[in-house]
């Protein structure tokens, strides 16, 4: 277990701008344009812990790393996404010093539905016993007619597992 204080945020009942909520289903929409999974990450201010704000797309180098090394990367985008763990824990740093720290961690998933797999928990825990980040992840579900469904999720410690938590959408924002 790590010694870090556990951030709100990571307990997930969060509250997610319409707008932003758009902006990540754009995201999923556009990357399934290019059957891959969309990913980046969620912000927002760190005086208001269940407020999400801002969003960050990132790029999905799975595609990439496929066509680089298909041994050693069997999984291509279409069910698979692999972000630079240098410029995420970057942003994470840089987020808590700028008050407006990362909170989620967002992907989608393509024609399957939205649910933490047990890909998602194995890469979210980085190969240790639970998630290096304190951080609530939101899978996006998105078909060829449109984004059809969300969830959010946290971790939780009692059953060292992914569960899901309550996401808001607030309208007008």
């Amino acid at each position: 277990m790590r010694d870090v204080k556990k951030h709100p945020w990571a307990e997930g009942n969060l509250v997610i701008g319409r707008s932003i909520l758009e902006r990540v289903n754009e995201e999923a929409r556009g990357a399934y344009g290019c059957d891959e999974e969309s990913c980046g990450f969620l912000v927002g201010p760190a005086g208001n812990a269940a407020r999400v704000d801002g969003i960050v797309p990132m790029v999905n180098r799975a595609n990439a790393l496929h066509r680089l090394e298909p041994e050693a990367y069997p999984r291509t985008g279409h069910t698979y996404f692999d972000i630079d763990s240098m410029k995420f824990e970057g942003a994470i740093r840089r987020g808590e010093a700028e008050g407006r720290p990362v909170k989620v961690l967002y992907h989608s998933h393509l024609d399957v539905g939205a649910y933490f797999s047990a890909t998602d928990a194995e890469v979210a825990k980085m190969g240790q016993g639970e998630p290096p980040w304190d951080l609530a992840y939101l899978v996006t579900s998105v078909r060829a007619t449109g984004v059809d469904d969300r969830k959010l999720f946290i971790w939780d410690p009692a059953t060292s597992s992914f569960i899901e938590s309550r996401l808001e959408v607030e309208e007008g924002s």
